[in-house]
Parts: C-alpha cells; structure tokens; sequence
C-alpha cells in the first residue's frame, strides 16, 4: 500500500463539456443595487465598496463570462503537468503530490502546504526558484482536496494530515526536512514539527494563529498596534462567512457547490479577489469542480474547530513572514506557543497569497531562513 504511483492530470472531455453546459445556463443571483450599499453599511470591519453583503455580481459575472467564453483548461493542465506529480496511499487515504528534486546534492527538502480556497497549485510558480536554490520540493494536495479526492471517513484533522504528510516525507527518503505552510498550512505546518522534532529542521509561515486564551494578565504590555489587530483578527472571525459555515454545517454547503460551478466561483472568489490572475482564480476552482471536492475540502474547518491539540509549546525553529494586509498575532502570544521562533519578518506588501502576490519576498524568506537552520 506504501507504492508511489506517477500521476498526470487528464480531465475528460465529457467533464470538459457538461462544464461548459452549466455555465451556459447558469442564473445569477439577485442583489441590492450598487447606489443603495453605498456608505449604508457598516459591518465593523474594512472591506472594498459594494462588498459588504458578501461578493458582488460585479467580480463574479466577468471571471464567469471567462471561464465560459475564454479560459483554457487544456493549457493550464498542460502547465501543471510539467511538474512530476504522483499519488500514494497513506492511512487509508489517496494523497495526490507534486515532487520535483533539485540538481543540487545537498539540497534541503521542503515540503509546502497550501491554504483553502487555493490548492497545490499555489505554489507552481515557486519551484523552479527552489530548487535552483537547493530545495527539493514536495507539495502535496490536502486528503480531500483536489486530486487526493475526498475522505471516506471522519477525523481528517490537522494532526492527522501532519502524520500523514511526515509519513510521505519517510516515503520519499528524507530523513530530514524543512516545512513551510501559508493559511490551512500555516496550521498543520508547526504539528508536523511537533510530532517529528528529531526530524524537522524547521517550520516557516505566513501566519501563526496564536489567540489570546483568557488567562489573567495575557494583554499585559501589548502595544496599541497589537490590541488592535486582535480586535480585528476577532472581527474578522465573525464576519468570516467561509470559516463560521464550514465549521458550523460543511455538508449542507456542499450540496450547493457541488451542483453548481457559479456557486464554486462565487465561494472561492470571497477569499481569493484580486490576488490571483483570472486563469489563477479558474484553476483553483476547477480543481475542486472536476474532482468534486467541495464537502471534503470544507470539511477540514469542520476538523479543525472539534479536534484538540496538544497545549504545549512546539519546540522546532520556527521563522514567520508576515505580509501586508494579513492576519497578524501579537508576539507575546506566538512565543507562548512556539519555544523557538528564530526569525520574523513584517513586510508592508504582499497579503493572503504570497506566492502570488509577493513571490520575491517569500522565496528570499524561505530561503535565509532554512540557511539559518539547515546547517
């Protein structure tokens, strides 16, 4: 059950066509008209004009338009299948990767995990730059995402996964290696360090989701700036329709998703924006379209908010890149729960999707902090 199979992207042309069938026949929501939001609502937290009841037909209809009149999925399938990608079997469950080693004999290998709505394909864009930078590169699809197709069976948390993609690692033959993770990644990225500490050398995110706790003098010295982003990282959260729901009820969701590629676009779109090209946006949600993965993936919220992890500090190196508008926890609380943060960086551009909107700045952050660890 251990065996590494080769695996190519290769939708049919059936699933090519009944796509294309319901996006003709799409019917689009009603919504308020644009002059009767405007400067109506206040919803506690900034958000672009006419956004504030949720996305707008105005950023759906035009990526909709496209993916029916113009997008090319032959050629975005051809462009992921220049990179090797292979499945295997681990605890019972596919798990789709991509595996692309470098030519230098003492590279580091690094595994690089995604975040929701996006996919495996968030970081394509990285691996040439890797490994020409000694980095062999795993990047494997979450159980239930994309092409590890869905879970059959409940308990898929993030401590789970992270045996799993350790489990991978062994499987490939490092006995020593390097993590990175952004969103969902940056949650399941630390717990790999945390069960392998003898074996991951380090563990670099975009974010740490370090909260506050309610014990007494935690917001003792917190600057002005760090009670702020708390105050809105807790607005957020409440206003965080994608989170709240998929936690709350993520198979009653996915009846809607799975029946409809505009309900998809529209879902993946909250989280997404501009911070992808439309070709990027279209990708990642064919993805879930073609390998109907919209209840599996969502399920991932679903087993992270009912599942515990250990409350102790992981004691692995730990280095943060944290960009632009993004998600920001005060570092009184990330050194409460990580022991060993050996670097961090704030960068003023960049946001969410690093590797797309700031590739520079994440590979060179990747990279000086794994010469800082990997030796």
């Amino acid at each position: 059950m251990s065996e590494i199979r080769p695996f190519r992207i290769d939708i049919s042309q059936d699933d090519l066509d009944d796509l294309k069938n319901r996006l003709a026949r799409t019917r689009l929501a009603d919504e308020l008209p644009s002059d009767a939001i405007a400067g109506k609502v206040d919803i506690g937290i900034p958000v672009r004009p006419g956004w504030e009841y949720g996305v707008p037909l105005s950023y759906v209809k035009p990526l909709l338009e496209y993916w029916r009149d113009g997008f090319d999925w032959r050629a975005q399938e051809a462009r992921l299948n220049r990179f090797a990608q292979f499945t295997t079997e681990i605890d019972g469950q596919n798990v789709h990767f991509v595996h692309v080693r470098s030519a230098d004999p003492d590279a580091i290998p690094l595994m690089l995990l995604h975040g929701w709505p996006s996919s495996f394909t968030e970081y394509v864009g990285l691996v040439d730059e890797l490994t020409a930078s000694g980095f062999h590169v795993v990047i494997p699809s979450y159980p239930g995402f994309a092409f590890s197709g869905p879970t059959t069976e409940p308990g898929w948390h993030p401590v789970r996964m992270a045996a799993a993609f350790n489990e991978l690692m062994s499987r490939l033959g490092y006995d020593r290696f390097g993590v990175h993770g952004n969103d969902a990644g940056a949650i399941i990225a630390p717990e790999m360090g945390r069960l392998a500490p003898d074996r991951v050398i380090g563990v670099h995110v975009n974010q740490i989701f370090s909260f506050p706790k309610g014990e007494p003098g935690e917001m003792d010295g917190l600057s002005e700036q760090e009670l702020m982003f708390i105050q809105f990282g807790q607005k957020f959260l409440e206003h965080a329709i994608h989170d709240f729901a998929q936690r709350a009820q993520p198979q009653t969701l996915a009846h809607a998703l799975s029946d409809s590629p505009y309900g998809q676009l529209a879902w993946s779109g909250q989280l997404l924006g501009d911070s992808l090209t439309p070709d990027e946006i279209l990708t990642n949600v064919c993805l879930y379209w073609f390998t109907n993965t919209a209840a599996s993936s969502a399920r991932f919220y679903f087993e992270n908010h009912h599942s515990e992890r250990p409350s102790s500090p992981t004691t692995v190196p730990v280095g943060l890149a944290s960009f632009g508008y993004d998600f920001k926890a005060p570092r009184k609380f990330a050194e409460r729960d990580h022991a060993d943060i050996v670097s961090w960086n704030e960068y003023d551009r960049g946001g969410h999707w690093s590797a797309h909107e700031a590739p520079d700045l994440l590979l060179e952050d990747i990279r000086a902090f794994f010469r800082k660890v990997g030796s």
